[in-house]
Formats: C-alpha cells, structure tokens, sequence
C-alpha cells in the first residue's frame, strides 16, 4: 500500500512503498542520496552500494524520472536531521526501486519561481511549469478556497445550481464568445458573461439562495488581472436590501479567509462611497495596508457604494456604469422611472475591493418590468428591441419576482490578494498567453473545411 512522503515520520522503523518524482540526485561514493517529491513533499531517500540491483538503478536516475520504491523509515541522526523539511528527521532506505517512466531535461528550472521565464515557454510546457512548489500551492490553495466556500454556503442555507453554457447573446459590459449552432444555421449562441440573467430567474423560481462556482467567459481585452476566462463565486438572495446582503457576503469573505488562517486588518469591512474613493484614492480600488501589513499578509478588505447608474459612452448616449440590472436607490427612483436628472442618480451597486484589486460586485436587482425597462430605455433601446432582448425577463418579472440581490467573486483576484501574485496566470492551472492564446494547446486554431460546411459558415479574410 502507497504511503504519502509528508506521512513517512509516522511509519519509523517500518518498510513503506513509495511513488513519485525524482527531485534531485547526489552521489557519494558508494551511497546515492535522491530527493523524492510526491504531491504532499520531499523526502530523503538513500541507496546503498551494498544492494548491488537497486544502487545500479539509481545511479541511472535523472531529474524528474518517475519511481515507485520500497524501502524502511529510519531516523536520521541528530546532527544530520533536516529542520527546513517536515520529513527532514527521516530518510527511507531503499530495498527495491521500480522506473515507472523517464523523462528528457525540462527546458527550464522548475525550483525556481519561475517569474524570470518566458510567458510562452511557460504555457507552452504548463504542465511542467505547474510543478514548482508556488503554483503547486497557488493551485491547492484555489481548492481549498472554493472548498471553503461552499462549505459556509450550504450552511447559510444556499442551493447550488448550475446554469447553461450556451444562452443568448446580450449586453453586459463585454462582448461576447459566440457559437454557431449546426442544427440552426446562422443562429448563435453566446458563451455566458456571468449567470446574471439566470440566476435573477431562479429567484423569480422562488430558491431565494442560490449560488454556483461560475465559470465566466469574456472577449475583452487582456490585463495582468483580466483574461478571457475566470471563475467566480456567484450568489444570489432574495428579500435583502443592500445593506443585509452585504452583511452576509462580508461573513463569507470573513469565515473563508479566517477559516484559510489569514488576518482581516478591519471587520466590518470599512465602507467608501465612490465619490469619497476617487477623492481621497483617485479610483475606486485602493490598497488600505500599511508595510506592516504587507509584511505579514493582511487582506484590507473595504466596501465601495452610491456608484452612478449611467454614464456617457463614446457616441454621447447613457450607458450603465456596472450593470444595466441593478435597482436606482429608492430615492433616485422617481428621477429615473421619468427619465430625468439621469447623470445624479446612483445605483444600488456594491464592489468589494481588498489589497489594491476588485474582488467582487454586485447590487440589488431591478424585479419590476417597468424598473428593467426604464434602464434600457434611458439607455436608448426602443421597445422592439427591449422585447427581442429581454422579453422573457419582463415576462418573469409579471409573475411574482421577490426583491433580490447578488454578487459574483472573482476567484483569481481573491487569490491573487490572498497570495500576493501579480499575474491571472500564476492562480490559474491553464490560463491564456497575454496575446489571448491558451496553454499547452495553443487554441484558437483553424478547423476543417468539413467542420465550417456543417455550420454553414464561410471564412472570409479581412480586407487590411
């Protein structure tokens, strides 16, 4: 039976079998030292020249080559003990060792962190890149995080529902990845922003606590905090108000990172009307640590409210600041149900900012037709194209839909607060390149000729 490395200072004196990577090798005449790595540690392996047919293997032995061993659990000496290493008070002697496969010299360090590397050689060879200790614990991490999570969620009593991939395409501040359906031709499918239309219907469905570990999906640009995919912690509640929702979300956030053994600088969280943020921080995401802070790993968690609901775009019409369904607060409602004073009317929008970066938003929905299509009306949209785009989210709202509201978690920001990362990628086991290419695989890629003919669809190239 496998034994885990981090398990062998329990097994002193017995004969364990052992399975991972060979970490390093050193070689002293008639003993060969092998640092073992499994998914739990290291630990120090010995093979003496006495036991002729193992010493012969593993003196054939290379980096990264995979074993199994047998071999007995002894204390190592006192002056010899590896205080750095949890195993570092024992090492196995081996009796038998099995190749379960080789392998070719890595194109580069994997000890390191890795930072100083090429982005393309990195994703070219993630899966090698991913076994250096910082993404092994920036990975785990990430599980233990949405472990954590929906652990608590169950316990306030949230149902998980899963949501469709393939929906409607319409406007949520991205554009969208579309998707050619075979069996309508020249129809599409858009790959989901966020659940924000669905899970507004799940409430309207009467669960009244819902949430799902999301997968999002936008075509926007790409930043060192943005990319095409990322995944979130969305929620959704019926019958709060904004200040009860954010009395619950900031327990989630507060458990989770308490129960994952980091220090919250402030609770409450400090709340920062937007108007106070860009006065004092010129934006709406601040770092409220101090170097002190910095040092030990705080998370400065703070909440940003009162947003503007419009704002002008490019051709001089209104367009939503956050989300074209929030609610106005209520005594904005007036103005806004007429169309008017639109540049003073602010939203029921809340983001969580924490160490410099948006962690998450959300606000209490719009749950009355007429409130969804003041928003769009005010925005431009005639009601032809309201009905197209929207009309069975009126058609909801006609039977019933409670007050709610909700929020979406970015997971990577969170980590990357959390860890201190500067980068999407190194909280991300598969990310995209920063020119919008994914690891490993290299997609987007050209298909076949048979493949666009069943789809209906011709390539046609850009005119320069």
């Amino acid at each position: 039976m496998r034994v885990l490395i981090k398990e062998t200072p329990e097994h002193i004196g017995e004969k364990i079998e052992l399975n991972g990577w060979v970490d390093t090798r050193r070689d002293h005449g008639k003993l060969i030292f092998i640092d073992l790595r499994d998914r739990s540690g290291l630990v120090q392996v010995v093979f003496n020249g006495k036991n002729q047919e193992a010493y012969k293997i593993a003196d054939s032995l290379r980096p990264e080559w995979v074993i199994k061993l047998v071999g007995e659990v002894k204390e190592r000496p006192d002056g010899m003990k590896n205080n750095d290493l949890p195993t570092g008070g024992v090492e196995i002697s081996v009796e038998k060792i099995e190749v379960l496969n080789e392998s070719e010299t890595p194109p580069f360090d994997i000890h390191s962190d890795g930072l100083d590397i090429n982005e393309a050689q990195r994703l070219k060879y993630r899966y090698l890149d991913l076994r250096r200790p910082r993404l092994q614990r920036n990975i785990k991490l990430r599980s233990e995080l949405i472990q954590k999570a929906r652990e608590i969620l169950f316990e306030m009593d949230f149902t998980e529902i899963e949501t469709p991939l393939l929906s409607k395409s319409t406007p949520e501040g991205s554009r969208d990845f579309i998707v050619p359906s075979r069996l309508y031709p020249g129809k599409f499918f858009a790959l989901p922003q966020s659940p924000q239309q669905y899970k507004q219907l799940l409430m309207t469905a009467g669960f009244e606590r819902y949430f799902q570990i999301a997968r999002a999906i936008r075509d926007e640009d790409l930043r060192a905090d943005r990319g095409f995919e990322h995944t979130q912690i969305d929620m959704e509640l019926s019958f709060v108000d904004r200040d009860q929702f954010m009395a619950i979300d900031e327990e989630l956030m507060t458990r989770v990172f308490e129960g994952l053994g980091y220090k919250i600088k402030e609770k409450p969280f400090p709340v920062v009307t937007y108007e106070e943020a860009m006065e004092k921080h010129g934006a709406d995401k601040f770092d409220l640590r101090g170097d002190k802070d910095k040092e030990d790993g705080v998370l400065a968690f703070a909440w940003v409210v009162d947003f503007p609901f419009f704002e002008k775009d490019d051709g001089g019409g209104w367009t939503f600041t956050h989300n074209p369904f929030s609610m106005p607060k209520e005594e904005f409602l007036d103005d806004f149900l007429k169309g008017k004073n639109i540049e003073n009317i602010l939203t029921t929008q809340y983001d969580l900012v924490c160490n410099g970066l948006e962690v998450g938003g959300g606000s209490i929905r719009a749950h009355k037709p007429e409130i969804l299509e003041s928003t769009f009306k005010i925005m431009g949209y005639d009601k032809e194209t309201i009905d197209e785009q929207f009309g069975y989210m009126l058609e909801a709202f006609k039977y019933g839909a409670p007050p709610h509201g909700g929020t979406a978690h970015g997971v990577e920001r969170l980590l990357m607060a959390a860890t201190g990362e500067e980068y999407l990628r190194e909280v991300q086991a598969f990310p995209q390149s920063g020119t919008g290419q994914t690891s490993v695989m290299n997609a987007p890629s050209e298909i076949s000729k048979k493949q666009l003919e069943e789809l209906g669809i011709e390539i046609k190239k850009k005119k320069k």
